[in-house]
């Protein structure tokens, strides 16, 4: 394997193709149904990806050692099921992956999903992708290994399935472990620019009224007396006394219990809470989701937003410990760092994927963050590559 030649399925913005170049690999085929990531790839690596791979023949795909795909996952038909693998893969793009391993054999084929594959329709799609994938001739692990970046000290968690195929008569695929117990710690300090670095860096800082509504929160969770900060939301909606008339059965249990907790919040500071209301809803951004808090970020010594990272969620605003950054995910609203006052830039986003300082990524930011969001992390494809391969 000191060279070989791989193809690029669902390409996005070449995760597979930064981690196969790097193990000696060349790329003869890519393809990706988004237009924009077509442009950055081509941009990055000199190949213009074919589009649709529905609408792709595999005799158009030249020869080739290895195949990644990063597919989408679909449910799978239970109908099918007697009629067998085809039928029951048919109208998912995994049919489309298992159309060209069978037509072109590669030696090896690393395929790449979100973490609820292992388990979607209570195991069903795993047991599919599983026995067809074996039924084409290649060995595989009889559970899918689930893994995240953080688990190699990169500063992202996000767990992703990872499937390792080797054809049967290369050889079997040998298992793979991995400690969870010496998992090495992360630092946020290791992805982030330095602020004179960033190229029209206010763009990203937060707005005032940001700032003031985190320090309104900030001062709310420094002073409500409580043995430890609550680890259920707080609804500001539901910092009151409980409406006599409402009838909380009609709210499911989960629902009931957080009005009650945060009831019993309000109770034990009902001074404090009501002078805090008051100034808070003079804030203009005091509405909605920003005016729920989801404290994540544990107990140890003074509560500070600052000090920690957090997220705008629909759920609220989500504060988590600086050690490692939420899973990036396809949308513009990334991570804020508190202590730098402002959103991760797309340089950072590539970053905690694994793309290198030399990778150009799209002008328009709200399509270099979903990108970054859609992509495999660099180093963790080449961990499972490597272990495919047989390479120590």
């Amino acid at each position: 394997m000191k060279r070989f030649r791989f193809i690029d399925l669902f390409c996005g913005i070449g995760g597979f193709h930064q981690a196969m170049e790097s193990l000696g690999g060349k790329c003869v085929f890519a393809c990706d149904i988004d237009e924009d990531c077509r442009k950055t790839y081509e941009a990055n690596y000199g190949i213009a990806p074919a589009g649709d791979i529905t609408k792709i023949y595999a005799a158009e795909i030249p020869p080739h050692d290895v195949l990644c795909a990063g597919f989408p996952c679909q449910a799978f038909s239970k109908a099918g099921k007697r009629l067998g693998f085809e039928d029951e893969t048919k109208g998912t793009l995994f049919f489309d992956v298992c159309r060209i391993m069978e037509y072109h054999k590669p030696k090896y084929a690393l395929l790449e999903n979100v973490r609820n594959l292992a388990s979607h329709d209570h195991g069903n799609t795993w047991k599919v992708i599983h026995d067809r994938l074996e039924k084409l001739g290649y060995s595989l692990l009889p559970e899918p290994v689930i893994f995240s970046p953080h688990y190699i000290g990169i500063p992202q968690h996000r767990e992703r399935v990872y499937i390792m195929c080797v054809r049967k008569d290369i050889g079997e695929i040998k298992p793979f472990s991995f400690d969870k117990t010496k998992i090495p710690s992360c630092s946020i300090e290791t992805i982030l620019q330095n602020d004179d670095e960033i190229e029209n860096v206010q763009e990203y800082r937060i707005s005032n009224d940001m700032e003031n509504l985190i320090n309104l929160w900030n001062e709310f969770i420094q002073s409500i007396d409580v043995e430890k900060l609550p680890g259920f939301p707080i609804w500001t909606d539901r910092l009151c006394e409980l409406d006599p008339t409402e009838d909380l059965s009609q709210y499911p249990s989960w629902k009931q219990n957080f009005i009650h907790k945060n009831n019993e919040l309000y109770l034990g500071n009902k001074k404090f809470i009501k002078t805090w209301l008051k100034r808070a809803q003079k804030n203009p951004l005091f509405f909605g989701a920003k005016a729920k808090l989801e404290w994540q970020a544990g107990n140890n010594g003074t509560p500070d937003i600052w000090n920690q990272i957090f997220q705008l969620r629909p759920s609220g605003i989500r504060v988590k410990v600086n050690s490692y950054f939420p899973a990036l995910v396809a949308i513009v609203q990334t991570s804020i760092i508190g202590s730098r006052r402002r959103f991760l830039t797309p340089r950072e986003c590539a970053r905690l994927q694994s793309f290198p300082d030399t990778f150009k990524y799209d002008v328009k930011p709200a399509q270099a963050y979903k990108q970054f969001g859609n992509a495999v992390n660099v180093d963790c494809v080449k961990l499972f590559a490597k272990h495919m391969f047989g390479i120590n």
